[in-house]
């Protein structure tokens, strides 16, 4: 709008206390905010508990005051609450934490972009904001198909994320101490896309030079060339986030490693492999993984240390199997939180380094 100069929010709580009232009035508090001791009938929000909720902005509505805006500490303090208390929480399934933490992270990206901010600050706040959505995503699994939220939503959300974080990038001088990183994450996320390949590319040859830039692009290529003995060791050493970012790749690279393992050794009267080979070639949790894999793909077992190649037997029916992906991706917290990993200035560069590259 012409003229019109963006407000600075002034909300000093996670959610207003204007919302808190009616959504109390509404009976609408998610059990994650209501006040210990306060449930039945009509329970109460619990000021420390309470997160504002996404509400959707529509045609003509007026624009919020500032008192309803939270200024960008308060959104980065709500991103940092949502890490290390709703995340994490072991009494909810992966599938209602999510669905929660998501909408509340799309409010938080909303309030951000009703509101005057420097891109230093917006940046800040989108990057953590994306960090914990990628790890509710990841926990969450890939092939989950029931539960109080739909994946395809979730995977709509993480590419907005990204969207908005790359715009703030692109138009912010910075700086943006973590850019490489999250462009990094962004090509992860999408492996084996033309687009955003190109996209990365056209990055300043700085920043694709960092190595965390450099690190995915090398998990990229080895996606895109099917050389499954680089890319799984490529995986195995990507830090927790990057982790969590190509998670929903591994089923399909897995599935394309042991297609080509089958037309390369299949025969008629059958060649067997050691199942220990498996699960080192493509870094999964044990015996049991690898054999459901096989398994699932039509491969016989020769008891229950090899798998048999036979000639005409692998087929692939339905989505890969996602795997439980403890070894790629949930060992590599380290003892860590995930309000760790999301307020950390920058992770390690590597978890386990190889020490040779086929």
């Amino acid at each position: 709008m012409p003229g019109y100069e963006l407000p600075v929010g002034t909300c000093l709580d996670m959610c207003p206390a204007a919302e808190r009232a009616q959504r109390e009035e509404e009976r609408r508090l998610h059990r994650f905010e209501v006040a210990p001791g306060s449930r039945g009938d009509r329970p109460r929000a619990d000021p420390q508990r309470a997160v504002k909720e996404y509400s959707r902005p529509a045609a003509g509505k007026i624009r919020p005051p500032p008192s309803q805006l939270r200024p960008p500490s308060v959104l980065l303090a709500t991103v940092r609450y949502l890490a290390s208390e709703v995340a994490e929480r072991t009494d909810a399934s992966c599938a209602e934490v999510a669905s929660f933490v998501a909408d509340r992270l799309r409010a938080v990206r909303l309030d951000l972009a009703l509101q005057s901010a420097s891109d230093v600050e917006t940046a800040l706040v989108l990057e953590a904001a994306l960090a914990v959505l990628l790890a509710v995503v990841a926990r969450f699994g890939p092939s989950a198909t029931h539960g109080p939220v739909d994946p395809m939503l979730l995977q709509a959300q993480v590419q907005e994320s990204f969207g908005s974080l790359r715009r703030c990038y692109a138009l912010g001088a910075g700086p943006h101490p973590r850019q490489a990183t999250f462009q990094g994450l962004f090509l992860l996320y999408n492996l084996g896309s033309v687009e955003a390949l190109h996209e990365v590319l056209q990055l300043p040859a700085a920043l694709r030079s960092c190595p965390a830039l450099r690190a995915a692009l090398a998990v990229d290529s080895a996606f895109r060339e099917g050389n499954a003995a680089r890319l799984f060791r490529l995986l195995r050493t990507l830090p927790y986030l990057q982790s969590c970012a190509v998670q929903c790749h591994v089923g399909r690279a897995r599935r394309g490693a042991l297609a080509r393992l089958a037309r390369a050794l299949s025969t008629s009267k059958g060649q067997t492999l050691p199942l220990g080979f498996v699960i080192h070639l493509l870094a999964l949790d044990g015996p049991k993984e690898a054999r459901d894999l096989c398994q699932a793909h039509g491969l016989p077992l020769d008891g229950q240390e090899r798998v048999v190649f036979l000639r005409g037997r692998y087929t692939e029916e339905g989505l890969p199997p996602a795997g439980t992906c403890q070894v790629l991706v949930g060992n590599k917290l380290g003892g860590r939180t995930l309000e760790d990993v999301v307020m950390a200035e920058e992770e390690d560069e590597a978890v386990d380094r190889p020490t040779t590259e086929v």
